[in-house]
């Protein structure tokens, strides 16, 4: 049964990962474009390059926020490693009883009374 639900979450994240694989890699490009043009804005001495630079990285973070939603493949992915890490893992099984089965509860009570009468006050 176990094997069986990690398989259904296994192919839920695989399909939610293929049908973000397009957004993601646009959200991957256009947040290395930024990185980019984040260095070319730091580089640029006029005033004319710093406007046209922060112009370019608006419209490129405008790209990366209508591509956020990719967001939810790393989560797949995510998931993916999660269920492959725990595919082989022994189900927990139910606790046996440690308990002895002719085990007395009155046999520590007439230990300790043996003790406690042996000891001299």
């Amino acid at each position: 049964m176990r094997h069986f639900l990690l398989f259904l979450g296994g192919l839920a994240a695989v399909t939610v990962l293929i049908l973000n694989l397009g957004p993601m890699i646009i959200l991957g490009v256009s947040i290395c474009l930024l990185y980019l043009i984040f260095k070319q804005f730091v580089k640029a001495s006029s005033t004319t390059a710093k406007i046209i630079w922060i112009a370019l990285g608006l419209i490129v973070l405008t790209i990366s926020f209508s591509n956020l939603y990719a967001l939810i493949a790393v989560v797949a992915v995510f998931l993916l490693y999660w269920i492959y890490k725990n595919w082989n893992k022994q189900e927990p099984s139910m606790p046996t009883s440690t308990v002895e089965d002719n085990y007395d509860p009155f046999m520590n009570f007439e230990k300790e009374w043996q003790e406690l009468s042996s000891k001299k006050l």
